[in-house]
């Protein structure tokens, strides 16, 4: 024998409650049916007494509302007219009885306990009449006759020692097999009083518990609760779309994930089968075929640490402290005692060693009578100034992380607060018992969403890592960063469980954002991301600006984030101590930052550090060559660098590699700006601001405070052409062709080349046009290749050499890629 219960959802519409009748009807064994109240009727049900209440006669369509919900219900799914009539009768008999309850309420203008109680049992009254008539071999069952509460401080509470011996005889024929029934049918959540006879309840949600006793009382084989969700989840689904259904959970899991906010199961549901040893199957009504959830003494172990999240978005805090706790048996007592007197319950303690202070953690709604109740208990201690008066935090959530594998496995609460941390989740309040099942912790309300994602994915209940990534500027860069993201988010999915999600994309005027991600689908052409088409979708998108950038990026509040910066704007780095501070990592193709104001540059290197996220800028020298992290590398285990010798412009080296008898270098400059090697505008390359830039970055890099100003510059074309209009110097460039030409001609019968050369020694820098013979290292530098000789004082006699592509989009986008992957191996 098993007992089945369907919740409100499943009796809620025709298709679900047909699917209920096939469930149960697919049983090869005798079962109990408890049924809800149809979906949404208890609820509606308080809502007319309230009407009533009031003296609002709209109590009455409310009511006439529900006479059609359950006429048309039985009209639907009820095709025996004989049947239909005897049902009719039944039903329209405590509706009659329902209507006379609320005109009395209206007359009289009172509502009491016990009315209200008498009211809200009519859902599962009239529901589980109308199921037993659906059901072929049902027999309907009164709940009020068995299920018997006790009144303890104000409240109803049920009582096993008066029901179990009522349960037994009630179902006596049936278990043994007297009866010709194969299905039981019973209303849940409803009760009476074992002294007065009134009409009770088990609260809401109580129709777990009424099945959980008859099963338990019965010895049933197993207990079924139906609903509208496939199991346990590992966390909220509305939150975390990524969340999905949990096997199996031991009894002790599922209680703890039911305290915190998981609402598959009424919490008490779980002790009366536990006792027994009677498994749980939590099953979906609208997919009978889903696994569902089995909970049992010994679930079926799993790898993972923990197996699920809850939360518990209406939370207070209050504060009990003073000095005069410290040491002093008997605080804890009184605070516990005077707030059960009064019936508030509470969810959560943490108390600091010292014994100066205890935080409880209770709902909102309970929060200003808790903090009269302790300042009513404690009045006498805080008129001495022994304590103070209770310190309320409202707008705050409590979230547990749950799994009996934590007491095994070192280190959980440390990668807990630590991921917390990184994502810049402040933690107010948290506990932990010594049975290491369960982790909870307090935070600010708005950072709920995040706690539970950034969790989820950390401790790999997510299929998936997620990377949310924002990318300021598509022009060559960007646009190549989002092919090569395009191209191999699949393989990252597949080989390392990585899911890079883009939530937002930024030009100079417009951006969009999507915190569940941008399809990037839709702007394939063919097999490959077109980034015009995508380009062309931005143009429609919203107009942005700096401010708006800033909003969106910082109020999305998304874990895991990344903003990256492929834009060359003075603007945009001015919004990286923001989103730092805001624990977002920071990628920048853009040089602003790194070579610009040197305090500023210190400034965002400390607030990463600080905020445990990423400032990383690896292409602003080199592109995709790992230069920085070398050097980084190099001091990081306590080597110097001495001196740096660097060919760190693309473009000038491949502007001297091109220039020849039939190339002139005025024709060798335009040549690099049409294949992308060139600044928009070439002066910033041919007056050496962008290698100096790069030289500082390096020097800062290398653990010297170096300027630009600082580093000493050797032009090579007249300073006149970089004062005049960009026209302007197209049309002057022509005039240094001969003179470079003639010297062109001496270099090559010396069998020397030009090289732009940046040099960092002992912390002194300098930029200038430099000849090299055939054995210097640089001299067989081709394209727009970079290269770069560190000396330190371990590689000191052979310096150590770094070469290779240093300018184009593709490499720098790839170096880029390289920055975020970095980030998401944090």
């Amino acid at each position: 024998m098993k007992v089945l219960k369907f919740g409100g959802t499943s009796v809620g519409s025709v298709e679900s409650i047909l699917n209920l009748k096939k469930i149960v009807e697919a049983c090869d064994e005798p079962v109990v049916v408890v049924v809800s109240a149809l979906g949404g009727i208890t609820d509606k049900l308080i809502a007319t007494s309230k009407l009533a209440v009031a003296g609002d006669n709209a109590y009455l369509t409310s009511y006439n509302e529900m006479v059609e919900r359950h006429h048309n219900m039985i009209d639907a799914i009820i095709t025996d007219n004989a049947r239909k009539n005897a049902l009719l009768n039944t039903v329209d008999g405590l509706l009659g009885q329902l209507k006379g309850i609320y005109q009395g309420v209206y007359l009289i203008g009172d509502l009491s306990e016990k009315t209200m109680g008498t009211i809200v049992s009519f859902g599962e009254r009239i529901s589980s009449n109308i199921v037993a008539t659906l059901i072929e071999n049902a027999q309907w069952y009164d709940s009020l006759q068995f299920i018997k509460t006790k009144r303890k401080q104000g409240k109803n509470f049920y009582s096993n020692s008066i029901s179990a011996p009522l349960i037994k005889q009630a179902f006596a024929d049936f278990v043994s097999g007297k009866v010709g029934h194969k299905v039981c049918l019973a209303g849940g959540f409803i009760s009476t009083d074992a002294n007065t006879g009134e009409i009770t309840n088990l609260g809401r949600g109580g129709s777990d518990y009424t099945a959980a006793i008859i099963a338990a009382t019965l010895d049933a084989r197993v207990l079924e609760i139906w609903t509208d969700v496939s199991g346990f989840m590992t966390a909220d689904p509305r939150v975390i779309n990524t969340a999905y259904p949990i096997d199996s959970l031991s009894y002790v899991e599922a209680t703890e994930l039911c305290n915190f906010g998981a609402k598959v199961v009424y919490p008490p549901t779980i002790y009366p089968v536990y006792v027994k040893n009677i498994p749980i199957l939590i099953k979906n009504t609208f997919h009978p075929e889903d696994k569902g959830t089995i909970i049992t003494a010994n679930s079926d172990k799993s790898s993972r640490a923990i197996e699920g999240i809850s939360s518990i978005n209406n939370t207070s805090l209050i504060t009990v402290s003073g000095l005069s706790m410290v040491g002093v048996i008997g605080v804890n007592q009184r605070i516990f005692t005077a707030l059960a007197a009064n019936g508030i319950s509470v969810f959560l303690v943490s108390q600091a060693s010292s014994e100066n202070s205890t935080s409880i953690g209770v709902r909102n709604e309970d929060a200003d009578a808790a903090c009269e109740v302790l300042n009513n208990e404690f009045a006498k201690e805080i008129e001495l100034g022994a304590m103070f008066k209770m310190k309320l935090e409202r707008d705050l959530a409590t979230v547990a992380i749950v799994g009996e594998n934590m007491k095994h496995t070192p280190g959980i609460a440390g990668k807990l607060f630590g991921t917390l941390g990184r994502n810049g989740i402040s933690v107010i309040a948290c506990a932990q018992g010594a049975s290491e099942t369960n982790i909870s912790f307090v935070v600010e309300s708005k950072s709920l969403r995040k706690s539970l994602n950034v969790i989820h994915d950390s401790f790999f209940l997510s299929e998936y890592q997620v990377l949310n990534v924002f990318i300021c500027g598509i022009g060559t860069v960007g646009g190549s960063l989002l092919e090569q993201i395009a191209r191999q988010q699949k393989k990252l999915m597949k080989e390392r469980n990585l899911k890079i999600n883009i939530v937002g994309i930024a030009s100079g005027h417009n951006a969009m954002f999507d915190r569940n991600g941008i399809d990037l689908a839709q702007f394939v052409s063919g097999k490959t991301l077109s980034v015009e088409k995508l380009r062309a979708a931005l143009k429609e998108a919203p107009a942005s600006n700096i401010a708006r950038l800033k909003d969106e990026v910082v109020g999305m509040n998304i874990f895991n984030s990344v903003f990256v910066d492929c834009t060359a704007s003075s603007d945009v780095p001015q919004l990286y101590h923001d989103f730092l501070s805001h624990n977002i990592s920071v990628v920048a193709a853009n040089k602003v930052a790194a070579s610009g104001d040197y305090a500023n540059y210190m400034r965002l290197k400390a607030t990463a550090r600080q905020r445990g996220v990423k400032f990383l800028f690896e292409t602003n020298v080199g592109a995709g060559l790992p230069i920085i992290n070398t050097i980084n590398d190099l001091c990081n285990s306590g080597d110097k660098i001495l001196k740096i010798e660097a060919v760190l412009s693309g473009t000038l080296n491949f502007i001297f590699n091109t220039i020849s008898a039939d190339v002139p270098f005025s024709e060798t400059v335009r040549r690099a700006k049409e294949e992308g090697y060139a600044e928009p505008d070439p002066r910033v390359d041919l007056s050496g601001t962008d290698v100096i830039r790069k030289l500082v970055i390096l020097s800062r890099e290398a653990g010297y405070k170096l300027s630009q100003e600082d580093v000493a510059r050797e032009l090579f074309i007249p300073q006149s052409f970089f004062d005049g209009t960009l026209d302007e110097f197209w049309q002057n460039l022509p005039s240094v062709d001969a003179g470079f030409e003639a010297e062109r001609k001496k270099l090559d019968a010396a069998h020397k080349r030009w090289r732009f050369v940046a040099t960092l020694d002992h912390g002194k820098g300098s930029v200038a046009l430099k000849e090299v013979d055939e054995r210097h290292p640089f001299y067989g530098l081709e394209g727009s290749n970079n290269i770069i000789l560190i000396t330190t004082e371990r590689y000191n006699q052979y310096p150590m050499l770094i070469q290779g592509y240093g300018a184009g989009a593709s490499v720098t986008a790839a170096g880029v890629f390289a920055d975020i992957m970095s980030i998401a191996n944090i």
